[in-house]
This record gives structure tokens, C-alpha cells and sequence, in this order.
């Protein structure tokens, strides 16, 4: 394990005040805490923290000395939590530990990204600019291989491009022949949106 820079994830010190009181009523000595996204570099991403006690932390996972404490950065998380703010505060109702990680939903192509993170990045980063024109946007919601088939993306659309009139062609010659030329293993592209829904279609 490496030490992660200070620079790269900050806990307050009203955080590490607020964890170190939870993890001393922890019956497991030496209990620290473990941090990661779930479905990072993608709209679905959600920071999360867990309690860690001491050798369950996976063996690729970064040391973040807290000195009271320690946390672990997942490694495959670590890009999603570049300038991430761990913060507590207090309130009349007790107080609530908040997490602010700017790049959590961003897609990070390192040489080991995923099929997945490479589709969000051509979606975010060439796609999406462009539905943004009419009001609209589209998502990665499953991907899956079939044995025939390869390759399969199963996109929604959303805000102008719900409901439009011209969505098949969006979606034959523009979504999908950008994606299937950007990412050869992707075999098919289809859409899962209900398109009978036409209250913010662009073309009607």
C-alpha cells in the first residue's frame, strides 16, 4: 500500500473528530474506515465509507493516515475522488457527515477502464454536448454479452430526446454509429426510453 497525497482527498477536521468518536464505540480494536465509489464515472456514482477493521482492507487499497485513525482509498476509486471533501457538521438535530467528490460521475479513461467507462466517456465527452442543443441527454443504463451477439449497450434517453419524432434516426446515426466507431466491441445499441412520454420532446 501507498500513502495517498493529502492534496488528493481532504477530511476536515470536524470529520475526523466525528469518525474517531464513532470508531471508538466499535468493539473491534485498531478500527478504522475504508473509502470508495460505487459505480464511479458514471450517473449512478455514489461515495461511500465503511467501517474497516484492521486486515480487511484489500491489499491494492491506499493508506490514508488520519493519526487517530486510519482510512483506506480504494485503488480503483482513487481517480473519482481527486479534490473530494469529507466534511461534518453540526446541527440542531445532532449533524450529518457530508461528501463532496466533484469527479465521482466523470468518466476516467487510465489504461485499465472498463467497457463501461469507455461508453460513458464517449456519451459525456461527444455525445451529450451535443443533445444539449435541444434539451436532451442520454445514459448508459445496462451493458451485457451475448454469446452471438457480443456486445450490447442499452442506452435511455432523456429531457428533448424523450418523446421525440426524430429519436430513430439520433439513434441509428448519430448514438450508435459514434459509439460502434469509437468502441469496436460494441456490437448493438439499443434504447429502453418510452418514448410515448412527449411532455419535453424537441420534435414532436
Amino acid at each position: 500500500m501507498s500513502d495517498v497525497e493529502l492534496t488528493s482527498i481532504t477530511l476536515t477536521e470536524a470529520a475526523r473528530v466525528y469518525l474517531r468518536e464513532l470508531l471508538d464505540r466499535q468493539e473491534t480494536p485498531g478500527m478504522g474506515v475504508r473509502i470508495f465509489v460505487e459505480n464511479p464515472g458514471t450517473p449512478r456514482a455514489e461515495c461511500c465509507m465503511a467501517y474497516c477493521a484492521p486486515g480487511e482492507q484489500d491489499s491494492e487499497d491506499h493508506l490514508y493516515p488520519q493519526g487517530s485513525f486510519d482510512a483506506y482509498i480504494e485503488a480503483h476509486s482513487l481517480p473519482y475522488l481527486k479534490d473530494a471533501v469529507i466534511d461534518y457538521h453540526r446541527d440542531r438535530m445532532g449533524g450529518q457527515l457530508t461528501f463532496k467528490a466533484p469527479h465521482s460521475k466523470v468518466p476516467n479513461l487510465g489504461p485499465d477502464a472498463s467497457l463501461e467507462e469507455r461508453i460513458n466517456h464517449v456519451l459525456y465527452a461527444e455525445i451529450n454536448p451535443g443533445l444539449a442543443a435541444h434539451g436532451g441527454h442520454v445514459s448508459l443504463i445496462e451493458l451485457f454479452e451475448d454469446a452471438e451477439q457480443g456486445w450490447t449497450a442499452v442506452l435511455k434517453f432523456g429531457g428533448g430526446c424523450q418523446g421525440c419524432s426524430a429519436i430513430d434516426l439520433t439513434l441509428r446515426d448519430g448514438v450508435e454509429a459514434t459509439l460502434r466507431e469509437r468502441i469496436p466491441q460494441l456490437s448493438r445499441v439499443t434504447d429502453t426510453t418510452d418514448h410515448s412520454v412527449k411532455d419535453q420532446a424537441y420534435y414532436r
